[in-house]
């Protein structure tokens, strides 16, 4: 799982029928600092995220099929939560979402 920062979403007038009803959103991740790392990626939105939240999102794909009960959902990266704080080497920052 990697924090990461919504950056955008999709809009999408065809896509596969197992993501109805589920948005697509642009993440960058982040560094321990807060700083973007690495290109933007697309992640199905699991947890209802919006553009300037930080979330957790998991990299393995089989999150998606977990959180939709689908077993035919493909979904390589999926936004599990949108957290409220975090703490990496005892910094604590807390998300100021939708900014």
């Amino acid at each position: 799982m990697k924090i990461a920062k919504v950056v955008g979403n999709l809009i999408s007038t065809i896509k596969d029928r197992s993501f109805t009803n589920y948005k697509l959103m642009i993440v960058e991740y982040l560094n321990p600092d807060g700083t973007p790392d690495g290109k933007r990626q697309i992640a199905f939105d699991a947890a209802h995220a919006g553009v300037g939240d930080i979330v957790l999102v998991n990299v393995d794909g089989g999150a998606a099929n977990m959180f939709t009960g689908d077993k035919e959902l493909i979904a390589d990266l999926t936004i599990c939560g949108v957290l409220d704080s975090f703490t990496i080497n005892g910094k604590q920052t807390v998300a100021q979402h939708g900014k």
